[in-house]
Parts: C-alpha cells; sequence; structure tokens
C-alpha cells in the first residue's frame, strides 16, 4: 500500500467515510480538498438508473450555467455571408464557411465548439470523419445547429454546456473551476443536476439519480445526497 503524502492526508482527514453531504456543504468542501497548483476545474458526476443501450432511455441535453464555465471557450460559427457580422459580434473566434470547412479537411480543429445552420449542414455534414471523434459535430440537439447562429454563439460563450449519458450510465462534466466561490460552484451544480432530472426518460424505471459526486482535477470525489437537491 502506497503511503499517504502530506496533502493527501490533510484532504482525506476533511471527508468523512461514507457520508453523503449535502450539495452546499460539497460546494464548499470541494474547493478545501483542492491542492493543485494550477486553476483546477470542479467537476460533477451523476450516475443514472437508465440504460443508455435503448434510445428512448438515452439521456442528452444542454444546460446554461449562471456563473459560466471559466474557461475561454473557442467557437466556430460556420454560417452564411450575410450572418458572419452577427456572429463576430455575438463573440465568436473564428467565422466563415467555405475556407474553414477546408481547414477541417487538412486537419485543423482548434476550436472547442462548432456552430452552424441548418443550410450549411450539406457542407458540414462532409466532415463527420474528422468533428465525430472529436466530439465537435453539430448538431440540433445541442443547439449549434441554429437559424440564429448569434444567439448561439453568446449562449456558448457566457456558459451553455452540452452533456449526455455515457455507455456506462454516468454523466461527467465541468461545472466551474475551484476559484469559484462555493456559492457559485453550489449555483451552477444546481442548475446542471435540475436540467438532468428534467430530462428523465419516460422508459426509466425505478431510481433514476442514483449517486452524485463532486470533485475537482485530482481530487477525492465528495458523495453528494440527491436529495439535498431536489
Amino acid at each position: 500500500m502506497s503511503k499517504l503524502t502530506k496533502n493527501r492526508k490533510s484532504v482525506a482527514d476533511k471527508i468523512e467515510a461514507g457520508k453523503a453531504y449535502t450539495l452546499a456543504e460539497a460546494s464548499a468542501l470541494v474547493k478545501e480538498i483542492t491542492t493543485t497548483k494550477f486553476e483546477a476545474s470542479v467537476d460533477i458526476d451523476v450516475r443514472l438508473g437508465v440504460d443508455p443501450r435503448k434510445a428512448n432511455q438515452m439521456v442528452r441535453g444542454v444546460v446554461s450555467l449562471p456563473n459560466g464555465t471559466g474557461k475561454v471557450t473557442r467557437v466556430l460559427c460556420l454560417c452564411t455571408p450575410d450572418q458572419e457580422a452577427a456572429a463576430q459580434e455575438a463573440g465568436a473566434d473564428y467565422v466563415g464557411l467555405d475556407e474553414y470547412i477546408e481547414k477541417i479537411k487538412g486537419g485543423w480543429t482548434d476550436v472547442d465548439v462548432i456552430i452552424t445552420m441548418p443550410s450549411c449542414m450539406g457542407k458540414v455534414g462532409a466532415l463527420g470523419r474528422v468533428l465525430g471523434p472529436r466530439g465537435l459535430m453539430p448538431n440540433p440537439k445541442s443547439g449549434t445547429v441554429t437559424m440564429d447562429v448569434a444567439k448561439a454563439v453568446k449562449e456558448v460563450k457566457q456558459g451553455k454546456i452540452d452533456f449526455k449519458v455515457d455507455k456506462s450510465g454516468i454523466i461527467h462534466t465541468s461545472i466551474g473551476k475551484v476559484t469559484f466561490t462555493p456559492e457559485q460552484i453550489y449555483q451552477n451544480a444546481k442548475e446542471f443536476i435540475a436540467t438532468v432530472i428534467k430530462l428523465k426518460p419516460a422508459a426509466a424505471k425505478g431510481t433514476y439519480v442514483k449517486s452524485i459526486f463532486l470533485s475537482s482535477t485530482m481530487s477525492m470525489g465528495i458523495k453528494v445526497d440527491p436529495k439535498s437537491v431536489e
């Protein structure tokens, strides 16, 4: 058994084994147990009582975090010329169409989110092999294929994220930074969990939210009592 470092021991002493904390308590505690020298992200893991292999039990959605994500999101807007000015004004980092289609075909994917219009999907769809594996393919369900690209760009820049349950029935995502106040972390986490609950599939039986854990980059997980966020 490896020996606990001084930092790890001090962190372990702050978390009571087997205890499920309220979301408010966990939001404050996650800051206390973070020992990284860089600005760590605050992550949330929600285990659901669904079978993602069945289409009618897939959970996928978008949420606008009240306090943003705390990170800079690079946005590419693939749109028609008449929408370029609006997309740029909304904060898109890259705006255009054909020139960026060619760049992506050449292997360029130096962005976090791609937003486009339905009329452009004929060209964007051909990039599936490049964008799909990287999770960059625009999708109407996540709001990244829309007629109002300016609004979509603005929402992403302000903290809108999309998420989906993985094959193990877990949703994992970042909801902020440890430099946030406990109240900001709590507000973001509560909004995220509330959105997940609203998306409960009609076909899901039994307990829907099985467990919730809050953690930061490289930290221990803090068990959250699901009843504290209902």
